[in-house]
């Protein structure tokens, strides 16, 4: 099979939707801005004039031709767009058959001012109607591109899913943990960017509740973003500084090794898609999650039963889940096995994959 996909070729999510096509023997090519190589892959770059390297939405647009172009020269038997009102777009102009879409989120669940939303609703509402299939990975998003006129038969869910051969139980890496400095404190993560979205000044808000309690406990701070400074100002005025330590960014390869390395994982995020692929790497290596109460959390985490599902915005709530759970190590390993076992069952990569590719063989039939 000859596949085609319109898509950031730097985002990780692109990867390694790619790879399991790549792996399976297929021809595999991907038409994008960014000029990333991707093994097994051959990548077409949409290049840009040197004074537009920053190029508006309208100049990319412009791209049109250029896509249809390498579309005429590649003869995919399926052309495949990730993310509805950018790549969506330019892949629904092409008039290309068979077209697949599959929206990411902020695409669908529109936001910005009520100017940008409304673009973004008559951008999406063409797309979605010119797309034969279309894809989300969250109930409501599919019910919101429903709202948006899409007809309920025409979407599927295919979860963006965990490689659960790479993210799986493990031991401690007590290297890890002496480099990281937490030795042998019961210790927290949390995996989401620095940014405002992911609200994790909630969390820092959280540990002097839990440090008065556990007061040997230790954090682990991940991710970068524009609100890394005011992050690590909030935990010195909290006097939390030295039970807490920001990592930064950590390689995916690396992840693994890190979420067998703590207790807990935390995320404090304002709103999601679906699952956030943190939270369910952190599922599928077995640990017991606390998220807030947003988008399809619930689906996937059980209250009390696999996890916590806290309120936004209350450091009070996080922090009393967080203790209770620091405090019972029985507990903490039932809830990590039921994860474990939600995700090999309702989240794996491969099995995802495997519908996705069904669907490729359907749409092959019928041109």
């Amino acid at each position: 099979m000859r596949i085609c996909y319109l898509a950031n070729a730097s985002s990780v999510h692109t990867r390694r939707w790619v790879k399991y096509f790549v792996e399976k023997g297929h021809e595999v090519h991907i038409i994008s801005f960014e000029n990333v190589q991707i093994e097994g892959t051959a990548v077409h770059v949409l290049k840009l004039p040197l004074l537009v390297k920053n190029a508006t939405f309208p100049i990319k647009v412009a791209s049109i031709f250029r896509i249809k172009s390498i579309l005429s020269g590649i003869k995919p038997d399926v052309l495949h767009a990730h993310y509805v009102t950018n790549y969506g777009l330019f892949g629904a102009l092409c008039n290309f058959r068979p077209f697949v879409v599959t929206a990411w989120g902020s695409d669908i669940l529109a936001v910005g001012t009520r100017i940008i939303s409304i673009v973004k609703a008559f951008i999406a509402r063409y797309v979605l109607r010119k797309a034969i299939v279309v894809t989300c990975d969250a109930q409501h998003m599919k019910e919101a591109m429903v709202k948006l006129g899409t007809a309920p038969e025409k979407i599927d869910l295919i979860y963006f899913g965990v490689d659960t051969r790479k993210f799986s139980p493990g031991e401690k890496s007590e290297v890890l943990r002496t480099k990281l400095g937490v030795g042998d404190s019961p210790t927290v993560i949390s995996l989401r960017n620095l940014d405002p979205l992911y609200d994790v000044a909630s969390l820092i808000k959280s540990i002097p509740f839990v440090l008065k309690e556990i007061p040997e406990s230790k954090f682990l701070i991940a991710g970068k973003g524009s609100e890394e400074k005011r992050l690590k100002e909030l935990a010195e005025s909290l006097d939390v500084l030295g039970s807490v330590k920001f990592v930064g960014f950590i390689p995916n390869d690396e992840l693994p090794q890190y979420l067998n390395s703590v207790d807990i994982y935390v995320s404090t995020s304002l709103s999601d898609a679906g699952i956030a692929a943190s939270t369910a790497e952190a599922m599928a290596c077995g640990l017991p999650v606390i998220v807030t109460d947003v988008a399809d959390n619930r689906d996937w985490v059980e209250d009390g039963v696999n996890g916590f599902v806290v309120p936004i915005k209350n450091p009070k709530a996080l922090a009393e889940k967080t203790i209770y759970l620091l405090e019972k190590d029985d507990i903490r390993k039932v809830f990590g096995k039921i994860s474990r076992k939600i995700t090999e069952e309702r989240n794996n990569y491969y099995k995802e994959m495997e519908k996705m590719e069904n669907i490729y063989k359907k749409l092959m039939e019928r041109t």
